[in-house]
């Protein structure tokens, strides 16, 4: 047993992270999507910031796989990661106030609703959406990086809107991912912090337990991931991304709602893809 949690729990656990780091060094992002069905077995004021834990390990392995993918930090602004930066570090305060005081189920509910509808539409038909912006034009990205904040101080999975966004700009899979990953470990770092400060209870004994056996799986997990990364063309990559959106959808939906919203999803992606 560990932390009080019986063998077959932490088993569960271990293969659930292990895919979702496999998912995550895949896409650069996710790994809270996989990750959201541990809810199933942690309570939220334990397993969202053990996600938020080895999401920041399991970004840290990628980028520092991935460094020759990442930008300079001379270039984060405007057209790179700054501006989603801070917007998020505005939304993860209200994310937290959100998962310790106010139900959120509906909200995540909702959201969840949004990515699955979103990425079953751009699975069938991708070139219709597409955002253009100037060049220099920040607001707009930063008005995403603040509602990924938000999102992600209540559910660990704080890269959602910003993938969203990158899908609708088309961008390059390195482009993309050298704007999503600092973002999510930059959110993930400023949330498990502030946690840390307005409740130093969240990181009980059981936490650390958790950590220290699960780590040792997404760290190959991530590394593996990142390899089959380097083979996708942009178009694959874009699949995946929306696979993940999807499947990140039918995560929070799981949380929110519990095995009807599970049985409801996997219905909605047969029709979908028998229609397809």
């Amino acid at each position: 047993m560990a932390g009080g949690l019986s063998s077959t729990t932490v088993a569960a656990l271990v293969i659930i992270l292990g895919a979702s780091a496999l998912m995550s060094g895949l896409s650069g992002f996710g790994f809270s999507a996989i990750g959201a069905l541990c809810l199933w077995l942690l309570p939220p004021k334990l397993g969202v910031p053990l996600l938020m834990g080895l999401s920041t390990a399991n970004q840290l392995m990628s980028i520092r796989q991935l460094k020759s993918d990442m930008m300079p930090i001379r270039e984060w602004w405007p057209n790179g990661p700054g501006p989603y930066l801070v917007g998020g570090f505005l939304g993860v305060p209200m994310g937290l106030t959100i998962l310790h005081s106010l139900p959120t189920k509906t909200l995540m509910a909702v959201f969840g609703a949004f990515l699955v509808i979103y990425a079953a539409y751009s699975m069938l038909k991708p070139e219709r959406l597409r955002v253009t912006l100037k060049h220099d034009s920040w607001f707009p990205s930063s008005i995403v990086g603040l509602i990924g904040g938000v999102i992600g101080g209540f559910t660990a999975f704080p890269g959602a809107a910003v993938v969203v966004w990158s899908g609708l700009r088309h961008l390059p899979k390195s482009h993309s991912r050298a704007i999503v990953q600092p973002y999510i470990l930059g959110m993930q770092v400023l949330s498990i912090s502030m946690l840390a400060l307005r409740h130093p209870e969240t990181f009980s004994r059981t936490y650390w337990t958790l950590l220290l056996v699960t780590l040792p799986i997404v760290l190959p997990g991530t590394l593996l991931g990142v390899y089959l990364y380097r083979s996708l063309s942009d178009i694959n990559f874009r699949r995946v991304t929306y696979v993940l959106l999807g499947t990140s959808g039918v995560g929070l939906l799981v949380k929110s709602a519990g095995a009807i919203a599970l049985l409801a999803a996997a219905v909605a992606g047969v029709t979908l893809i028998s229609s397809h």
